[in-house]
């Protein structure tokens, strides 16, 4: 059965409307029937409403923020482990609510349980729904147009997504627009890759005169233009770009957050600090810490902290190298602190001592950096803002993405920051702190990361 594409938020919009609509019955069963009625001062109709509501928000909240409802969009497992995150999350926070509704820590028995129903009618209900999502909305046909550069990597990635887009035809903007133009009318979408400005610009607009789907990969102009704005005091639109960075307010802001960010988090995770500590230095009886050059706001060079994960001297000598998939450095516990980036956590020093923030572009190292400008020279429009131990490349990349499009990820968080935007990516971390896909190395048999 396949069903018009218009209907497509519809179909959406039922599976968002169950999925909420059952974890809230669950909860709203069990704050009435128990813990509304162990606390000291139990509430009434109105109050039972208030709660349920209450937790209603903070699921939706929890669901947005990890993508609990992007069916159709999230891979199945990734969807599902987006959901699990975000329900105990929610079932985190609503017990010390109830903790302090009532004054102290209340049994957590039926919550756990609560839990577990939670966990089972998400993986039913996610399985579910997602065979029937691909039933009646199959795998878009595209049309890909490529330029003069490889996309191999872009082409890597939609195929990565048979469940979503199928790759029918590949045809070279050297054919000519005129054949394009037949070939574009046969297919549900065209992917334009990166091609020269000109001939795009004729495709987007014959596409949309034609009501055909397009994806696009955006140019570093494309990111800057798209952040700018739009100005109406002539009869002319114009589009404002100030580029210079964050305002002092924002930094003021910026910098409070990351020193008691900070304070609290060393505080929080000493246990983790002194565990990890211990497993390194039975390992292999060296260094607990590992130091190294990063460059940080302004080009400025400062020592970075973290765990060590490799073999001492791995590289005595002396050239600069990124990990790759089974690199014999690693430690068996560098293993492990790399796949939950744990490795990292020692740079909330570096936060304290004000070089580096919660949130910001990945420190690079500075021999890389310049081996990186010597090909993309805007590589260093990154450093117009303080690096960060998590951020927008972070969440959305990976650790093996390619340099150009960390560089346009880096760029889209630079240009539209907002407090709000750090606060929904620092929720964000502990998702793909477990995703193994967020920490795979570089592969030695494909193209180089650096390009």
């Amino acid at each position: 059965m396949k069903i018009d594409q218009k209907y497509k938020r519809l179909v959406k919009l039922i599976f968002t409307f169950g999925i909420t609509t059952m974890l809230i019955v669950f909860y709203s069963w069990t704050w009435i029937e128990y813990y509304n009625k162990v606390i000291e001062f139990p509430f009434f109709r109105r109050g039972n409403w208030m709660m349920t509501f209450l937790y209603g928000v903070i699921l939706v909240l929890f669901m947005n923020t990890y993508g609990g409802y992007k069916v159709g969009y999230l891979k199945r497992g990734n969807l599902i482990y987006s959901q699990i995150l975000a329900i105990l999350f929610t079932n985190i926070f609503t017990y010390l609510q109830i903790a302090v509704l009532d004054k102290h820590f209340v049994n957590p028995v039926q919550l756990i349980k609560m839990t577990g129903y939670d966990l089972f009618a998400i993986v039913i209900w996610t399985l579910v729904y997602q065979w029937i999502y691909t039933k009646i909305f199959p795998p878009r046909r595209m049309l890909l147009v490529s330029g003069k550069r490889s996309d191999y990597h872009l082409i890597e990635k939609i195929n990565s997504r048979e469940d979503k887009y199928e790759i029918c035809k590949i045809i070279n903007i050297e054919k000519g627009i005129l054949l394009l133009k037949r070939e574009i009318m046969r297919y549900d979408g065209v992917i334009i890759g990166d091609i020269e400005s000109h001939e795009r610009n004729i495709i987007l607009k014959y596409c949309f005169a034609n009501s055909i789907r397009t994806y696009n990969v955006p140019k570093i102009s494309d990111i800057l233009l798209k952040s700018s704005v739009e100005l109406n005091l002539f009869d002319s639109p114009l589009l404002l770009s100030r580029n210079e960075g964050l305002t002092i307010e924002q930094e003021f802001l910026k910098r409070l957050v990351d020193i008691s960010g900070s304070l609290v988090g060393i505080v929080l995770l000493s246990p983790l600090f002194f565990a990890i500590a211990l497993c390194i230095k039975v390992t292999d009886n060296g260094p607990i810490f590992f130091k190294q050059s990063r460059l940080t706001k302004n080009n400025k060079v400062f020592e970075i902290y973290k765990f060590r994960t490799m073999i001492q001297e791995a590289e005595k000598d002396g050239k600069a190298r990124l990990a790759t998939d089974g690199d014999p450095r690693i430690l068996p516990i560098g293993r492990f602190l790399r796949r939950t980036r744990l490795d990292e956590l020692p740079q909330l020093f570096n936060i304290l001592l004000g070089d580096m923030s919660l949130v910001g572009p990945r420190p690079e190292r500075p021999e890389l950096a310049a081996e990186i400008i010597n090909s993309i020279p805007e590589f260093s429009f990154r450093t117009k803002i303080k690096a960060g131990l998590t951020g927008y490349a972070q969440i959305y990349g990976k650790y093996n993405t390619t340099s150009y499009d960390k560089l346009k990820l880096d760029l889209t968080y630079i240009r539209n920051y907002s407090l709000l935007l750090d606060i929904k990516l620092i929720i964000m971390t502990p998702k793909i702190m477990l995703m193994k896909e967020s920490t795979e190395g570089i592969q030695l048999d494909n193209e180089s990361n650096i390009k």
